[in-house]
């Protein structure tokens, strides 16, 4: 059997169509009930704990009347599923909405929109960590730290993007740099945070916004996802009013820090690439220039 025919099974279902291979497979799965987002997790990427705990914070974010997915249980009321191939699965409820965008291609919507979507966006960030806050979490919850040491550290949860094969000695010296700055720079309220808002992880439906995948959700400072948010509108001509939204809906001024972690996010994502990618994939020369541009724009 199809290891996502073998998984929907679990819960009575039946895939529809694949709708992203990246990380993990994620899959549009029937149920008796409606439809439902099928996910098969990348082996080795998160253990089942932190899938569990994941799965555990969405649910009470939902419950909270938050534009979240909650964990749908299987028949038997497991959470999670272990697969013959060494992966787990999991499903959670469908989320009404078209992606934002998508890296690289110009937004399809009007600039005012764009800006309204974004200062929607930046008070549910602020909705989610004021909610998160009044959450009591269990004993065994566990998931990534998105903190200094995370970010920036000897040992980053990505990587260590400084010695990035593909790097130029111009372009390692500036994310040296960068990483020497952002050790002073990272600083602010902690908390869990979402941590991979790129435009395909926020659904747009008229002005209302709704938020999915939290695969890389953590611990770790909450202007981080304002940073994170940020990251594709680097080349946008009009980053800062887009920039200035967000802020204006999460309810920050704090301009500098933002930009700090929007650079942290580049470096980060530099990182990514190293053991998902095979050598020759333009993207890594792609996310190395933008790395190196937001570094440029952080004065020193």
């Amino acid at each position: 059997m199809i290891p996502a025919e073998e998984a929907a099974s679990h819960w009575g279902g039946r895939v529809l169509r694949v709708l992203r291979n990246r990380e993990n497979h994620v899959y549009e799965m029937a149920l008796p009930s409606g439809r439902a987002a099928l996910r098969l997790h990348r082996a080795g990427y998160q253990v089942p704990a932190a899938i569990r705990s994941e799965l555990w914070w969405c649910t009470e974010l939902a419950g909270a009347g938050l534009p979240v997915p909650a964990a749908i249980p299987t028949a038997d009321g497991q959470m999670l599923v272990a697969l013959p191939d060494g992966r787990h699965a999991s499903a959670v409820a469908w989320i009404e909405g078209e992606a934002l965008g998508e890296a690289d291609r110009p937004f399809s919507r009007p600039l005012a929109e764009v800006l309204v979507i974004y200062e929607a966006l930046g008070a549910l960030l602020s909705r989610l960590h004021r909610v998160t806050d009044g959450l009591t979490l269990p004993d065994d919850f566990t998931r990534p730290r998105w903190d200094r040491e995370g970010l920036v550290g000897d040992a980053p949860f990505w990587g260590r993007f400084w010695d990035h094969p593909a790097a130029s000695p111009d372009q390692r010296r500036v994310l040296v740099r960068a990483r020497d700055v952002l050790r002073e720079r990272l600083v602010g309220p902690t908390g869990l945070i979402h941590a991979d808002l790129l435009r395909e992880n926020v659904l747009v439906g008229g002005r209302a916004v709704s938020l999915i995948d939290f695969d890389d959700s953590g611990f770790g400072f909450r202007l981080y996802d304002l940073g994170t948010a940020l990251l594709q509108t680097v080349y946008h001509p009009a980053r800062s009013e887009i920039r200035d939204a967000l802020m204006a809906g999460y309810g920050t001024s704090d301009t500098a820090t933002v930009d700090a972690f929007t650079m942290a996010r580049s470096l980060a994502s530099v990182g990514w690439t190293m053991p998902r990618l095979v050598p020759d994939d333009p993207i890594h020369r792609s996310h190395l220039a933008r790395a190196v541009m937001c570094a440029d724009r952080v004065p020193g």
